[in-house]
């Protein structure tokens, strides 16, 4: 789950990270005439889960309140396409009003998980406020990165000789140190798998500030954190939200052939053999391991909400759960739901055999394939259609 700025911030200010004044969070245009700024000039920054929003008119300085008012009323409901959007609008919902800052130098700081290693990894480089994923390609030299030990987090040591690496300032050196500490303590308390400041900065009167945030935190530790319940999901779509709650890992994609698959897994193989054909798939969906009649309705009416879907594309393994019985579920499932698209079938495992005959006479148009790569053909060559 990605959060907002003003969301890791909140997160940065429970663990003692310096921060610059915020002034609110305006949600609607009630709000902006509400909104108390005490000191000029302030900065206004739209809440979008996409970098690049300096350059997309997303971050505006205001030297007075006419102005703040002027910049508040044409941001909110703006349509914003950043380098991260993929061509794509997304909309300004949320803006963030903060106290400016006089900058005399940027840093990057960050932590994320580093698999080749199985730790988590703090990242930092003393050119902040530039695209680390650029400058990780043509200068990699000036990144710098340092293993932390889940269970001690950032030790002093590793704080103080980053410090002295990235040349930092003797007035900021402890407030550094313990702001790096501070960072990685939270990416290992709040389940993070990124926590990311950038820039850090100092300003001219030698404080140290984290002037943005980034944090992503890892949906599988949900049950430790209550507290996400109430952070609204702003990158899932409607039907993605449906399915969510009645249990079905769903996510929306770009194209025609609507797929429904036990097993991520098999699901991504999927996803590729649909792709080899000559075909995009609409979706990933895993009804699970054990899905039932139940399930595969539900799967089959997530699938059928999405208009481009133009055929649907079974691919199931029947290991706990027998072909049979999979077959089954799909024909009185395929009865419950109206389904005006082609459907194709492909069964492999336990019972096979009575699970297509099943199938083949349940009355229903099926058109039933021995193999993923039958099965996707099919579905590429009846999508078009």
């Amino acid at each position: 789950m990605k959060l907002v700025e003003y969301e890791g911030k909140e997160l940065f200010a429970k663990y003692g990270i310096p921060l610059s004044k915020a002034f609110g969070v305006i949600k609607n245009r009630e709000d902006i005439s509400k909104i108390k700024i005490d000191s000029y000039p302030c900065v206004i920054k739209a809440q979008v889960l996409a970098g690049g929003r300096g350059k997309a008119g997303g971050v505006k300085i205001a030297k007075d309140k006419a102005e703040a008012e002027k910049i508040m009323e044409k941001m909110l409901g703006m349509k914003m396409v950043t380098h991260q959007t993929a061509g794509k609008e997304i909309s300004v919902d949320e803006i963030l009003i903060c106290e400016s800052a006089n900058i005399e130098r940027e840093i990057y700081l960050a932590v994320t998980m580093d698999r080749k290693a199985g730790k988590p990894s703090l990242i930092a480089c003393a050119e902040g406020g530039v695209a680390i994923e650029e400058l990780a390609h043509s200068n990699p030299e000036a990144i710098i990165k340092i293993p932390v030990d889940p269970e001690t987090g950032l030790l002093d040591f590793q704080a103080r000789e980053l410090a002295y690496a990235l040349k930092i300032e003797k007035e900021v050196f402890c407030s550094f140190t313990d702001t790096a500490k501070k960072l990685c303590k939270l990416f290992i308390e709040e389940d993070a798998s990124l926590a990311e400041i950038n820039p850090l900065i100092v300003t001219k009167d030698k404080k140290l500030i984290a002037l943005d945030s980034k944090v992503i935190t890892d949906d599988n530790a949900s049950f430790r954190h209550k507290e996400w319940d109430n952070i609204p999901d702003r990158e899932s779509s409607e039907i993605e939200k449906e399915a969510k709650e009645i249990g079905i890992n769903y996510i929306a994609l770009d194209g025609n052939i609507g797929c429904m698959v036990n097993g991520a897994g098999l699901a991504m193989a999927t996803l590729d053999t649909i792709k080899l054909a000559g075909g995009d798939a609409a979706n990933f969906l895993d009804v699970g391991g054990g899905a039932n009649v139940d399930q595969i309705t539900k799967a089959f009416k997530i699938i059928l909400k999405d208009p481009k879907v133009k055929a649907v594309m079974i691919n199931i393994f029947g290991g706990i759960m027998k072909c049979d019985n999979i077959a089954s579920g799909v024909t009185e499932a395929a009865k419950n739901v109206n389904i005006k698209v082609p459907l194709i079938v492909r069964l492999e495992g336990t019972r096979v055999k009575e699970g297509k005959e099943i199938l083949a006479k349940s009355g229903l148009k099926i058109h039933q394939a021995d193999s993923a790569w039958e099965a996707a053909k099919l579905a590429v060559q009846l999508a078009g259609k």
